[in-house]
């Protein structure tokens, strides 16, 4: 696989007006013209380069997004003020009333209960199916289906998206594949596996440092211009514009996440391995037994490893909840929900960020409410972190006898 994202974020240089290394942050939210002229050709998006209003664009997130299609290969990118601004305003570009999606029946909570509940007020139906099935995805789709949508590692239960396949068949029925790559920057290119949008939460591993919620559509260009567009651009209309002081910290910080991303992998590898040879029930992409462990290999840029969520089932909540409250205190990390924190974070999704899906669907699934998602961090000693895991474990009985004397 290429493996030259992060030559391309490399490579990206800009100096600020003042000459300085990194470029200015552009603090106002509107824009003067010596013009009228040039005020109306930019309301009617004819004017490349000219700057308006800051929902419309500013220098600070078109930097960001031009660092994010370099990360993605795609044309262009736009970037938003969550993960969730960019889902909703890509699936409601693509989608008008009376249509269909096909989706990957395990994703974010958020975007399920967006498509479950929300779309129905524009009588939009969504069939949730087994993404690991080319078979049942075909059989899903209807000549009203518009878009086929999952996530490259699913969340929470990490099944891999065969997006080769996916996006031959998405092209059979001249359909838009859309992918979510927030669990895999850098390890896995959606774009040139065929997907031709890819989205990410930038919250996650690409910002990396828990302090913002952003979000990026990357394109086509002319994808990437229609969401923009003043009349009838989703992006533009629903007002999910990312601040652009925000936007130049994200891009600070991505600089670094060729270093994060293989660290991160590097610690999950060796934490997923050694609870596995424990005995736990561990799901983890680099792991021999993972259903998707030969696709993911097939898929992925090796350099960065298979990413930093694990999953283990505890057996019950009650079980997952006393381990998560005791690793707190021991400072293994934070019981908290997203991911791509220097520190380990760690969440029941079944209760938390899955919680929208109704319990019979969990089950369906293979959601178990005793099941942790693990995000883990960039520990400098790993084996330290494991040990201390383990006495965590072993004090609540959650390891068997056998693995205790191991």
């Amino acid at each position: 696989m290429d493996t030259k994202a992060a030559d391309n974020l490399q490579d990206l240089q800009y100096f600020g007006e003042y000459g300085g290394v990194n470029p200015s942050i552009s603090d106002s939210s509107t824009y003067t013209f010596l013009s009228a002229k040039t005020m109306f050709d930019t309301f009617e998006g004819n004017t490349e380069g000219c700057y308006l209003y800051t929902r419309h664009s500013s220098p600070s997130n078109l930097y960001l997004g031009e660092a994010l299609a370099a990360l993605e290969g795609t044309e262009s990118a736009n970037v938003t003020a969550s993960g969730m601004g960019a889902i909703t305003a890509v699936i409601m570009q693509l989608c008008n009333t009376g249509d269909h999606i096909v989706s990957s029946r395990t994703i974010y909570g958020g975007t399920y209960a967006f498509m479950k509940n929300f779309l129905k007020k524009f009588n939009i139906k969504t069939s949730f199916v087994d993404i690991t099935s080319i078979e049942a995805v075909e059989n899903a789709i209807t000549p009203k289906t518009k878009m086929i949508y999952c996530e490259s590692v699913s969340n929470p239960l990490l099944e891999i998206a065969d997006i080769k396949a996916l996006s031959v068949l998405a092209k059979k029925y001249g359909i838009p594949l859309v992918v979510d790559n927030t669990f895999s920057p850098l390890s896995i290119s959606p774009a040139k596996l065929g997907a031709e949008i890819v989205i990410h939460s930038l919250t996650k591993f690409i910002n990396g440092t828990s302090d913002c919620v952003a979000g990026v559509v990357c394109g086509t260009t002319d994808f990437c211009l229609a969401l923009k567009d003043v009349n009838d651009g989703a992006g533009m209309l629903l007002g999910s514009t990312l601040d652009s002081l925000r936007a130049a910290s994200i891009l600070k910080n991505m600089r670094t996440l060729h270093i994060r991303m293989k660290k991160h992998s590097e610690n999950a590898q060796y934490l997923a391995q050694n609870f596995e040879k424990d005995g736990l029930k561990v799901v983890y992409p680099g792991l021999k037994s993972h259903k998707g462990h030969g696709k993911i290999k097939e898929l992925m840029n090796h350099e960065y490893g298979f990413g930093g969520i694990m999953t283990i089932n505890v057996g019950s909540l009650e079980k997952a909840n006393a381990l998560m409250e005791l690793m707190q205190k021991k400072k293994l990390g934070y019981l908290a929900v997203s991911l791509g924190f220097y520190k380990t974070l760690f969440s029941a999704p079944g209760t938390s960020t899955s919680s929208e899906i109704p319990l019979e669907e969990q089950k369906e699934m293979g959601l178990s409410d005793g099941l942790i998602r693990f995000s883990i961090g960039l520990d400098n000693d790993i084996h330290r972190t494991y040990e201390i895991m383990r006495d965590c474990m072993e004090q609540l009985n959650i390891l068997s006898s056998k693995a205790s004397m191991v």
